[in-house]
């Protein structure tokens, strides 16, 4: 143990834009290896943030958006399966830059073939493509190849 820090997170609950419900104020501590000389109070707070940034991402998406914590398939592998097809499912819209997951769900939900074209050219998606100095039209600057 190296340091010890404390954060205090000042919350207003905010709903449709416009402030609803009590303020609160929640304090934690954290305790960390890193000297001082490699990790200031900025660079504490940037690591703070970077792993609820990823908690908010991914577990949040799955537990709200997929209702994850509900799930009735809790035995075998059969959980870790459904896990890696809601992984893959994010992993393809953040992919084609779908800003809100639920609705680029329901979107694919009422446009089966687009959800099965999605599917189908995943491979396409997810491998870097060696033109990617060349982007122009068709992989619209992305560096993605769509050949």
């Amino acid at each position: 143990m190296r340091q010890i820090c404390r954060l205090e997170r000042h919350r207003i609950p905010v709903r449709r834009g416009v402030p609803s419900g009590k303020a609160s104020v929640e304090v934690t501590y954290y305790i960390t290896s890193l000297p001082p000389e490699r990790a200031d109070a900025a660079r504490l707070l940037a690591l703070i943030r970077g792993h609820w940034g990823i908690e908010n991402r991914l577990h949040h998406v799955r537990d709200v958006t997929f209702d994850e914590d509900r799930s009735a398939v809790r035995s075998g592998a059969a959980p870790q399966v459904m896990a890696a097809g809601r992984n893959l499912v994010l992993a393809l819209l953040r992919r084609q830059r779908h800003p809100n997951i639920a609705a680029a769900l329901r979107t694919y939900a009422g446009r089966p073939r687009s959800a099965i074209h999605l599917v189908a050219n995943a491979h396409r998606l997810m491998v870097k493509c060696p033109c990617a100095a060349e982007t122009g039209p068709s992989n619209v600057g992305l560096g993605w190849c769509k050949e």
